[in-house]
C-alpha cells in the first residue's frame, strides 16, 4: 500500500484573527503552534516516512520543515507548487466577517456546497482548478511508487486539502464540504493498493494528539 498522510499547516496568526489567507496572502504561525507540530511528530515517531512534500508558501513549508526537524531531521522536503492553497483573488486579507457580509451566497457555497461557488467575482480560483493541479501530483506520487509501499507526508492548507483528499476519494463536489472542514496540524490518511486509480480513507482529521479542545478558528 502507497499511504499519503495530508497534514494542514499549523495555526497562524490571521487563523487566529478569521480572516482569508489563500496562496497570495501569508502570516506566521503562533508560538502555539510549534508545540502542536511537536505533537504531531511524537504521534508519528514510529511511522517511517519517506519523503516530505509542501506547499511553497511559507506558513505550509515552517510547518513541514519543524515537523522534518522534530522526526530526526533525515526526512528529504520538497516544496510543491500544486500544493498551494485557493487563489482566493481579492478576498485574502479580508476577515471572514466582512466577506460573508459582502458576499453571503459566495462565501456559502465555498463553505457547503462547492458545485455553486463561482469565483469570477473575486478573482479568484475554481475547486476544479485545485482539483486538477493537486490530484494530478498526488497521482503521479501513487503511480511512480513500484514498491506499493512507500509512505508520503503532504503539508498543505485546509480548502486545498478537503478539495484534494475527497475528489481523490471520488466524492461528488456538493458533498466535499459534507464532514466539515480541516484543522490546523490535523491528519488525515488516504492508501491506494493500485497506484492511485483508487484510494482509501484510513482517518479524517486526527487532532487526538493535540491534547485540547479546538475553538472555531481552528478549522476551514
Amino acid at each position: 500500500m502507497t499511504q499519503f498522510y495530508f497534514v494542514r499547516h499549523g495555526k497562524t496568526q490571521w487563523n487566529f484573527e478569521g480572516r482569508y489567507q489563500g496562496s497570495n496572502g501569508d502570516s506566521p504561525l503562533l508560538p502555539s503552534s510549534y508545540r502542536d507540530i511537536g505533537l504531531l511528530a511524537n504521534y508519528l515517531t514510529d511511522q517511517k516516512i519517506d519523503h516530505i512534500y509542501t506547499s511553497p508558501i511559507k506558513r505550509a513549508y515552517i510547518t513541514a520543515k519543524t515537523l522534518a526537524d522534530d522526526l530526526g531531521g533525515d526526512i528529504p522536503i520538497s516544496k510543491i507548487s500544486a500544493l498551494r492553497e485557493f487563489d482566493l483573488g481579492i478576498l485574502e486579507g479580508q476577515k471572514f466577517v466582512l466577506a460573508e457580509e459582502k458576499y453571503p451566497q459566495l462565501i456559502w457555497a465555498f463553505r457547503h456546497d462547492p458545485s455553486q461557488y463561482n469565483p469570477d467575482i473575486i478573482q479568484g480560483e475554481t475547486f476544479d482548478q485545485v482539483i486538477r493541479r493537486t490530484n494530478e501530483f498526488i497521482k503521479q506520487l501513487a503511480q511512480a511508487d513500484d514498491s506499493g509501499q512507500k509512505t508520503y507526508l503532504i503539508v498543505s492548507h485546509g480548502a486545498a486539502l478537503v478539495a484534494m483528499i475527497k475528489s481523490l476519494l471520488g466524492v461528488p463536489l456538493a458533498q466535499m464540504r459534507k464532514e466539515g472542514g480541516m484543522s490546523n496540524t490535523g491528519l488525515t490518511i488516504l492508501q491506494t493498493s493500485n497506484h492511485g486509480q483508487t484510494f482509501e480513507l484510513l482517518k479524517w482529521n486526527d487532532t487526538s494528539y493535540l491534547r485540547r479542545n479546538l475553538d472555531i478558528t481552528d478549522t476551514i
